[in-house]
């Protein structure tokens, strides 16, 4: 047996890669230093892999920004808008490649971002191919051989990884109709073979494809295009290994396709399919040259890995077809992982009991080394820690598994339909045509989080923080009624991030200084560790949003975050159904709904982002999900008056075949990201006949440029003819956390101004 690894996190064990990406763009630093540091991380990260026992370390796994983005620029597909970035006086390949990530608002040049959607399942996102009808594609970027001739340089034998054709296709969106962007294979192909081509004249034994499709639902149309892929590349490279990489759920109806591929090795995700090892021997098609790769370790979750129940599956699949074509890996990429958990230190934050009980992306490592040569000695220190985890006091509450078991249907209704509230809420609240909001946080500027440091080091005294804290709110509050906005919010200082911040204050949870985790680019958060019962022991957020409604007649938004995105982006407990965690977050959350509201908060926001991104990726298990998804949703906005209006935001998602479900969560006024496909995700509701009130984001938060007025002023036109204008609210795609404050005040001077002249147009007598 070997040991491979399909991919290792990128962003350096102290965001190394973060500081250097922001540095870059700020113009801190220059190209050289960035490359430097993208250098050093990667030579780190082969060592690390090396010296924890993996035969097979991957290369091209490294990104700067996104891995998609990363293939789009190899291949060529840079959409036209962005040619001009390159021309520009001073810039280079990394620019145009940035450009396209984020945007670019410079030198007379004014250039929307490529869109950026949910990576599968998980809350890493990529930034999405854009693909014409005649799309033309050429080898722009060689990347990936020069990364593997820089680990063969190192003293590194390595594999690189490249995202498969079909998947890389089927990750991207047509934008202008009469075709079907699969139809494409033939043009990209060609690519991929010179690609291939180099990468055989550098003497490359082994290759990683990424096909994770073949998780989902593929029509014949795309098993076609695989099955014609994969041949031409074994015509053109009979020798080449192949690794074809499958993850996140069972191959499913594609494993007769998957079989029939000639390919060299097979990996699959035994952690989110265990069933699908007997599938393949029994199907008695895997022939008797094709290996095995067994993803035995979770990349997606921090538990330490049962050595026992591995080893049962390594020795059923070495009685199939022996040890000799049997790779033991990671379920997926360890991208979705903390880096090491040696760096937690601190006993307060992260106790040794439970400490015991995790495994870092490093650790991982050492997993899949031990299993392929597991002596007595490694499995009894296994089981010993399995055993403390399942018999320790710390998970169960009876109490909170008593209120679990008591909710009855009407917890999950409000107490009258939405056109009953609907009246009563602008009886209530006032509010004009168009009324703006933001989503929720202003930026946490680097004074802001220094404050926080000084004060969780212990060097500033609580009364001093809150006292600064007080200071940026009123600020904040003062400056959105001077520029004025319709509803206001607090700025959320006080928060780290919108799911630690909750997870800190509820039973159940636990948290670690080092566990960061990339998002999207240069984004990292530090998901909260869900070990055992979840509950609320006081309120988390009522002092906060009630200082700053104390400091304006406006009124300002409770601001929370759903108890489907808290359970989606945080480590989650894996001895009990997610659907029972959920719930019990989600009574959790209704506390602290109806404490706003007897505090005097008449708007409150519930923010789902993750609802979509935790769908099964396959369509017949998608109704199970949503089922309990959207009931723990409405148990915890149920509880109020029909006078108060609940929000709801989503962002980065598709919402065309969920968007019944998204109604029956029966928000007042939901929020979601439309800036940059142009209004597009409005198609749903509008098919839908959405009955509810929807604030389609006008301003892209996640790209530093500024739109204007005019820009708003279209996309709200654009919106009124899909949706009606008595249920159209104003406001940006996200929370404003990440930005500066410059640039968010006059993106949001813009925004008000572009609301003020839609309701001119409205109610002029022309109109």
């Amino acid at each position: 047996m070997q040991t491979h690894n399909l991919g290792y996190p990128r962003i350096g064990s102290k965001r190394e890669l973060k500081k250097a990406c922001e540095s870059y763009w700020s113009g801190k630093i220059n190209l050289h230093e960035l490359q430097t540091v993208g250098e050093s991380i990667r030579l780190q990260n082969w060592k690390t892999q090396q010296e924890e026992g993996i035969d097979l370390i991957p290369s091209n796994d490294f990104s700067f920004y996104d891995q998609v983005l990363d293939m789009s620029l190899m291949l060529g597909a840079i959409p036209d808008r962005f040619h001009e970035v390159i021309l520009q006086k001073g810039n280079n390949e990394m620019d145009l490649y940035f450009a396209m990530a984020r945007g670019y608002q410079q030198n007379g040049l004014d250039i929307t971002a490529m869109e950026m959607t949910k990576w599968f399942d998980t809350n890493y996102h990529y930034i999405v191919p854009e693909f014409r009808k005649d799309q033309q594609f050429k080898l722009f970027s060689t990347k990936v051989i020069l990364e593997y001739k820089e680990a063969k340089q190192a003293g590194f034998s390595t594999k690189p990884v490249l995202i498969g054709p079909v998947s890389y296709l089927l990750l991207g969106k047509e934008k202008e109709e009469g075709f079907d962007r699969i139809d494409l294979i033939k043009n990209i192909l060609p690519v991929y073979l010179e690609l291939l081509k180099k990468l055989d004249a550098a003497h490359v034994e082994w290759i990683q494809f990424d096909e994770p499709f073949l998780a989902m639902d593929l029509g014949e149309k795309e098993k076609r295009a695989l099955q014609f892929a994969y041949a031409e590349i074994k015509k053109a490279f009979p020798s080449l290994k192949i690794i074809l990489a499958n993850y996140f759920d069972c191959f499913g109806e594609n494993l007769e396709t998957a079989l029939s591929l000639p390919v060299h090795t097979l990996h699959l995700d035994l952690v989110r399919c265990s069933s699908q090892l007997d599938d393949i021997l029994e199907s008695g098609k895997l022939g008797g040259q094709k290996h095995l790769s067994l993803g035995l370790v979770d990349g997606r979750n921090i538990w330490k890995n049962d050595y026992q129940k591995s080893n049962e599956t390594i020795q059923k699949a070495v009685s199939a077809i022996g040890k000799d074509r049997l790779f033991i890996a990671p379920s997926c990429s360890l991208i979705h992982s903390p880096i090491d958990l040696d760096l937690e230190t601190d006993e307060k934050s992260l106790s040794s009991e439970i400490k015991n009980w995790l495994s870092f992306a490093k650790q991982k490592l050492r997993e899949v080394a031990d299993l392929k040569e597991l002596t007595n000695e490694k499995l009894k220190k296994n089981q010993e820690a399995i055993q403390s985890r399942n018999s320790s006091p710390l998970i169960h509450k009876p109490a909170v598994k008593k209120r679990v078991q008591t909710i009855s249907d009407s917890h999950d209704h409000r107490l009258s339909p939405f056109s009953v509230r609907q009246v009563k809420q602008k009886e209530a609240l006032k509010l004009p045509l168009f009324p703006t909001t933001t989503i929720g946080s202003f930026p946490q500027t680097a004074e802001v989080r220094s404050w926080r440091s000084k004060f969780k080091k212990g060097s500033l005294s609580q009364k001093a923080y809150e006292d600064f804290l007080k200071e940026e709110t009123k600020k904040a509050i003062s400056w959105q009624e001077n520029i004025g906005l319709d509803v206001l919010v607090h700025g959320e200082f006080e928060r780290n991030d919108m799911v630690e911040y909750f997870g800190e204050q509820l039973e159940g949870f636990v948290f670690t200084k080092t566990g960061w985790v990339q998002s999207y680019g240069s984004r990292c958060v530090k998901p909260p560790i869900i070990y055992g019962d979840v509950s609320r022991q006081k309120s988390m957020t009522v002092d906060w949003t009630a200082f700053g409604q104390s400091l304006t007649s406006k009124f300002v938004k409770g601001m929370l975050t759903g108890p489907v995105t808290i359970l989606q982006w945080s480590f989650v407990r894996n001895d009990q159904p997610r659907s029972e965690t959920c719930l019990q977050i989600a009574l959790a959350i209704r506390d602290e709904v109806t404490d706003l509201e007897k505090a005097g908060i008449r708007i409150i926001q519930i923010d789902e982002p993750a609802i979509r991104e935790g769908l099964p990726l396959r369509k017949s298990e998608w109704q199970q999900y949503l089922n309990w998804a959207v009931r723990a949703f409405r148990i915890s906005s149920s509880g109020v008056k029909n006078e108060t209006q609940i929000h709801t935001h989503m962002c980065y998602s598709e919402f065309n075949d969920i968007i019944q479900h998204i109604a029956d969560m029966d928000a007042d006024v939901i929020t979601i990201e439309c800036s940059r496909s142009q209004m597009e995700l409005l198609d749903a509701f509008r098919e839908f006949n959405y009955p509810n009130e929807i604030g389609p984001g006008v301003y892209d938060i996640h790209s530093p440029r500024v739109p204007s007025k005019q820009e708003m002023v279209d996309l709200l036109e654009k919106a009124m003819k899909l949706i009606p204008e008595t249920q159209l609210w104003v406001n940006p795609d996200c929370g404003l956390k990440t930005r500066g404050w410059d640039e968010t005040k006059k993106a949001l001077t813009e925004m008000v101004s572009a609301a003020q002249e839609m309701r001119e147009v409205i109610t002029s007598p022309i109109a």
